[in-house]
């Protein structure tokens, strides 16, 4: 597969996104809902090393010039990357995410705790993705494409 496809969404059909970006570049991107309110930032984006899949991304909200800052791990399928704006979309609102587990930097959480792992992806409205077969959700990502 290459690194482009067409993007079909958009309503150019010469429109092209990338299928492969590097999680350095994805770090630092600005969250808004779609409403286009800010929700915060990408600090990170944690791999699972043993089965070389996306665990989550790490957001922080709130704070002011990143002083007091929380933490929030969000399943990556809760996010969606606007390439064209450099952002990522979450569907949830600020009363949500004050209200979502988080987490503070200098104590991160433990996410091979599979209670700790499930409670943040039931938060959000998705099953943990050690639940799926891998072949679901490359399904899942064609089908969005």
């Amino acid at each position: 597969m290459a690194d482009f496809e067409r993007d079909t969404t958009s309503g150019n059909p010469d429109s092209e996104y990338r299928r492969v970006l590097s999680a350095g570049t994805l770090a630092g991107d600005r969250v808004r809902n779609p409403r286009g309110e800010d929700l915060g930032k990408i600090e990170e984006i944690m791999l699972d090393l043993p089965s070389g899949r996306i665990a989550y991304a790490v957001l922080s909200f709130g704070g002011a010039l990143g002083i007091g800052n929380k933490l929030f791990a969000v399943p990556w399928e809760a996010l969606t990357v606007n390439q064209r704006d450099h952002e990522f979309i979450l569907d949830a609102d600020k009363q949500q995410l004050e209200t979502a587990p988080g987490f503070d930097k200098d104590d991160w959480p433990d996410m091979a705790n599979p209670s700790w792992g499930a409670q943040v992806y039931n938060y959000y409205g998705h099953q943990p993705y050690w639940d799926r077969r891998p072949e679901v959700i490359y399904q899942r990502d064609r089908n969005a494409a």
